[in-house]
């Protein structure tokens, strides 16, 4: 069996992206997969063609990968794929949508507000007042991971510039309550039948858990179970499966949580595609329960088959239909060159 190893891209997170796939890439040639590695640039279907591809991974984060388009499109041309469906790529990378439907779904998450790129600062500072969100506060990107774009104010002095740090990467930003306590995270892995797998408490050596920190070893200490407590860690397994089913993920996610210093655990937002570095921290935690990283990405190639299986017959139109359209194309481009 072929599989197509989607990275890169062109997402801020392009960097952490091909150092994911090129993991994955290896754990699957050792599983004993075809493998063939694609910069998902453009020409995605192209290339899918040219190679015969008979199912994708994904290793893209961010935008244009993580956020539904991309899923689209492997639907649209009936290619099965690793990870979560078209609606539930695009919930998740919305936070202020998470939010909504953890609100929804009785999940506690903290307080927020969305602003768009027109809300004027003086409005801002109302929205927060009427929310009663004072400093601390996070600011951050509502579509973008890897903690790229954040700021923490402690007061409102810099308030506008953190707002335009964040519209740099996201066309609406999120303004969420800081809560401060223990940051932990709480995998969840399977398709029809979704379990957790332990927590992780994330120790960063810094003020809080930065693009560097996550990613660059050494910079943080991962915590195996959290030290939360047995009681809190069976809560946060149980919240981190109620906000995947919440957003309807599959395959695997990374549910991101704060545990207050009462005991209160706040749901942040869950990652669809998480990170597949030396560092990451969902097959950190899977090895724990003797699932390795080459049983780890095996699994969800047969996870996204076990999917294909159960969708519609008119749905698994498979490869031959997408040589079709992409012949089709081909020729009409060379149609218009000659001409």
């Amino acid at each position: 069996m072929k599989v197509a190893v989607l990275m890169g891209g062109r997402s801020p997170e392009r960097e952490v992206s091909l150092r994911s796939g090129h993991n994955a890439s290896q754990a699957l040639k050792d599983a004993g997969f075809d493998i063939v590695e694609i910069d998902a640039q453009a020409d995605i279907a192209q290339k899918l063609f040219e190679n015969g591809a008979d199912v994708v991974f994904i290793a893209l984060h961010g935008e244009l990968g993580e956020d539904g388009t991309l899923q689209g499109l492997l639907e649209y041309i009936g290619v099965p794929y690793t990870g979560s469906g078209v609606m539930a790529s695009a919930v998740a990378m919305d936070k202020c949508m998470s939010k909504k439907l953890f609100t929804a779904a009785g999940v506690p998450t903290p307080g927020y507000i969305e602003i768009c790129r027109d809300t004027d600062i003086d409005n801002i500072r109302e929205m927060l007042e009427e929310k009663k969100l004072e400093p601390p506060i996070v600011i951050k990107p509502n579509s973008l991971g890897s903690t790229i774009g954040i700021s923490i104010l402690y007061d409102f002095d810099g308030l506008e510039a953190a707002v335009k740090e964040a519209f740099n990467y996201s066309h609406k930003v999120l303004i969420e309550e800081f809560i401060p306590g223990k940051e932990i995270t709480v995998g969840i892995l399977g398709g029809k039948e979704p379990f957790a797998v332990p927590s992780i408490e994330i120790v960063p050596k810094g003020e809080y858990y930065t693009y560097e920190t996550k990613y660059l070893p050494g910079m943080s200490d991962h915590i195996i179970p959290a030290r939360i407590g047995e009681e809190a860690n069976i809560l946060a397994e149980e919240l981190a499966l109620k906000a995947h089913n919440a957003l309807e993920c599959y395959g695997m996610s990374r549910v991101d949580m704060i545990v207050r210093e009462d005991g209160k655990i706040f749901v942040l937002e869950v990652n669809t595609i998480p990170g597949m570095t030396q560092t990451s921290l969902l097959p950190e935690a899977a090895a724990k329960i003797g699932i390795d990283f080459r049983e780890f990405v095996k699994l969800q190639v047969e996870w996204a088959l076990e999917r294909e299986k159960e969708k519609p017959l008119i749905s698994r139109k498979g490869p031959g239909i997408l040589g079709d359209e992409v012949a089709a194309i081909t020729t009409n481009k060379e149609k218009q060159a000659d001409t």
